[in-house]
């Protein structure tokens, strides 16, 4: 397992609760760092994943509540987390909603939901975790995205998914380059299918879907002191599958 020695860090995980968000959380742990774990509505699961951080040996973990499309829902979110914690040094920007229907079959209010937690929630943190990371001079991000974005390809179920997933990834080599001077990285991490999905295609990809830990081993990667250099970059964790064939 990939550790990076994150001993005095603070990590802010949106969305781990559960899934892939709590894998990512409870890797941080392991490797040191103090964690906040973020929720929406999951306070039980939160409290657990809270827990578990602990006994991986996370110095202190903590749980947040906010909703990351509400600016100010996302700074009082930080400061709740830089009270308890510290500074945000690690922020991986992993909620966003999922609408598994026909584009026309989807309900206004439902697309500016999958819109607004994909694409405006990793803007809302980020931006609000970089004066931090600045006044620092050290920092990393990582944004989540979906395999297959990288090249703005489409599907008409889950639509405006890919639309806002597309975005993350532009978002993401903007704010690479935005951020050179400043000791901060900023990359993207983007999964086909894991195996705590709702739906699954027919065929998996080397014979099994990723695991949660597939997406925390790529993750740990970038928190690496000795990946300072590497930003801008999105890993796509599809176990060789051809997005092409969609």
């Amino acid at each position: 397992m990939l550790t990076p020695e994150l001993d005095d860090r603070v990590a802010l995980v949106t969305g781990s609760a559960r899934g892939v968000g709590r894998a990512i959380a409870l890797r941080a742990a392991a490797s040191g760092a103090a964690v906040a774990i973020h929720y929406h509505t999951s306070d039980e699961a939160a409290a657990e994943a809270a827990a578990e951080a602990r006994e991986l040996g996370a110095p202190a973990a903590t749980t947040v509540q906010g909703d990351v499309t509400d600016p100010d829902a996302v700074d009082a979110m930080f400061e709740d987390v830089e009270a308890e914690l510290g500074t945000v040094d690690l922020l991986v920007n992993n909620v966003g909603d999922f609408a598994p229907q026909h584009w026309a079959e989807i309900p206004f209010e439902t697309w500016k939901r999958v819109v607004e937690t994909n694409f405006y929630g990793t803007v809302l943190c980020a931006r609000r975790a970089l004066p931090g990371m600045r006044e620092q001079s050290w920092g990393r991000i990582v944004n989540v995205g979906y395999a297959g974005s990288e090249k703005a390809l489409v599907y008409p179920k889950n639509f405006p998914y890919f639309v806002a997933k597309t975005g993350v990834l532009m978002f993401t080599r903007m704010l690479a380059a935005d951020t050179q001077d400043d000791g901060v990285t900023v990359n993207a991490v983007s999964p086909y299918v894991v195996d705590t999905s709702d739906e699954f295609p027919d065929d998996a990809p080397r014979g099994r879907w990723a695991s949660v830990e597939d997406v925390a081993h790529a993750v740990a990667f970038f928190w690496d002191d000795d990946s300072g250099y590497i930003s801008g970059e999105n890993v796509e964790i599809d176990g060789g599958w051809l997005p092409e064939t969609l």
